[in-house]
């Protein structure tokens, strides 16, 4: 979601979001608040006055700590879909690459893996016409390491 399509008040309720979980996740603010809950049982304040006001404090910090995090992973997840266009674009601007490999990241785990298997064997392949067994264990290295990413994603999803 644009930020031209949010609302004033989501707008402003981010930013406080944003700027608040910044502040309490500084160190000196939680040597603070221990600082400050030491002094509130010194001066001999009812506890439990300050066990309510940590207590709507705790909600209040991890409800926008998660706001936080939900516009990252909003911002990494079109990320990701742009670089997977880029990828496809790449991929079928290229006469030797192989078309079928463009979408993968919508398939199954298992059928990500057969394609790796087989994108390993056409670098073995192209490698033993080349003659560089350099450059075709970069390639694989290469390949393992898109897939062990692949997977990844794909548990995360899970």
């Amino acid at each position: 979601m644009a930020s031209e399509q949010k609302s004033r008040l989501v707008q402003l309720g981010t930013l406080v979001s944003d700027w608040t979980s910044k502040l309490f996740a500084h160190p000196y603010m939680q040597v603070g608040v221990v600082a400050f809950c030491i002094l509130w049982f010194a001066i001999g304040w009812h506890a439990d006055t300050l066990t309510a006001a940590l207590s709507i404090l705790a909600i209040t910090l991890t409800q926008m700590v998660l706001n936080g995090q939900y516009e990252r992973e909003g911002e990494a997840h079109r990320r990701d879909v742009a670089m997977h266009a880029k990828l496809d674009e790449l991929i079928s601007a290229t006469r030797r690459a192989r078309d079928e490999l463009i979408g993968i990241e919508d398939l199954e785990e298992e059928q990500i893996i057969e394609l790796k298997e087989e994108a390993k064997q056409a670098i073995d392949q192209q490698g033993e016409r080349a003659g560089d067994p350099q450059e075709r264990e970069t390639a694989k290295a290469a390949v393992e390491l898109a897939a062990a990413k692949t997977r990844k994603k794909a548990r995360a999803k899970a």
